[in-house]
């Protein structure tokens, strides 16, 4: 990106704060971007009209600027420029070997402080505006927002790949379903049977993923072996594709059980926002120690056959006292 008449100009060239911030502002009105609209003030427009400057678009040269060349990120104080003015962030700086990517100048330890300056003035909109987010931030307090909007994309929730994919809910699903080839049922039960050869070979977790479509939401099911500590278990979960807030609406059970002997376990489903990894560790789920999978394999006890039957239901409030009552799918 390419911004010649732009000048960013440094502490260490002689010229003060507010006088950088002021020179930044006139070069900003000569691109047809207000002086109030970066200074934040009520002035004049740099269109030449009385009212306020026109509403920032993440689209527009303002924004654009404050985009570190090298990562396409927003850049936050420190923000660094070299000797020609060509700015990065400070991420990038220490991937660069001190050469400015724009100019291959030496960056050294320079400041681009009329830059922050103008960064302290901007209100714009959260970057998932296009994914439906209506929220304006200040520019410092835009990033820690997007850390937590509702509306940021969610990450593909199949364990056992490092896969990239992210999306909403709807195309999650569909990429589960093609890319990954997960089974995907509908209905508000579920029969999954585990069966393994050699139950003593853990070492890499074994795992499968089914979803499941009820109650106009989907839920993954995981199912997978592993070492905690130095015992093999196998655990089964149940994640909610959507936000934790959401999720609470919902409860699930687990049963696995044979020869007179059952286990249950009752739970509400995690979100997808929570790894699978962070789930699996936090014990969050039906966990089986290699003995008792054994024993409800029956036979000669050398090969694992698990049977994992399970419901999900949603969670009505009660009007006469505000509690919940279970709604089963039927």
């Amino acid at each position: 990106m390419e911004l010649d008449s732009i000048e960013c100009v440094s502490s260490s060239d002689g010229i003060d704060d507010d006088d950088a911030s002021a020179h930044l502002a006139h070069s900003f009105v000569k691109q047809g971007v207000s002086a109030a609209a970066v200074g934040g003030g009520g002035g004049g427009s740099g269109n030449g009209g009385g009212g306020a400057g026109p509403a920032i678009h993440p689209a527009n040269s303002v924004h654009e600027l404050l985009e570190c060349p090298v990562c396409t990120n927003s850049m936050y104080p420190p923000i660094h420029q070299c000797q020609n003015g060509h700015t990065l962030c400070s991420t990038c700086k220490s991937r660069v070997n001190n050469r400015c990517p724009t100019c291959r100048q030496e960056l050294g330890d320079i400041r681009c402080l009329a830059l922050e300056k103008v960064a302290e003035s901007l209100e714009l909109p959260c970057k998932y505006y296009t994914l439906g987010c209506p929220e304006i931030f200040p520019y410092y307090s835009k990033l820690k927002h997007e850390a937590q909007c509702s509306f940021r994309p969610y990450n593909c929730p199949y364990a056992g790949s490092e896969c990239s994919a992210v999306g909403d809910i709807p195309v999650l699903v569909t990429h589960l379903r093609d890319d990954h080839k997960v089974d995907m049922h509908t209905g508000c039960t579920f029969n999954h049977r585990y069966v393994k050869s050699n139950p003593r070979e853990v070492e890499n977790a074994t795992w499968m993923l089914t979803v499941f479509h009820c109650f106009g939401q989907y839920f993954c099911l995981h199912f997978e072996a592993f070492q905690l500590g130095m015992a093999p278990v196998y655990m089964a979960f149940l994640r909610f594709m959507g936000d934790e807030a959401e999720a609470r609406n919902y409860s699930y059970s687990l049963e696995v059980g044979a020869n007179g002997r059952k286990m249950i376990w009752e739970g509400t489903p995690r979100s997808i926002r929570d790894s699978h990894r962070k789930v699996r560790d936090s014990h969050d789920g039906l966990i089986i120690q290699r003995n008792m999978a054994l024993f409800f394999s029956g036979g000669d006890r050398k090969e694992l056959k698990l049977r994992v039957t399970g419901r999900i239901w949603k969670e009505q409030p009660n009007p006469d006292n505000g509690v919940c009552i279970p709604n089963l799918c039927s």
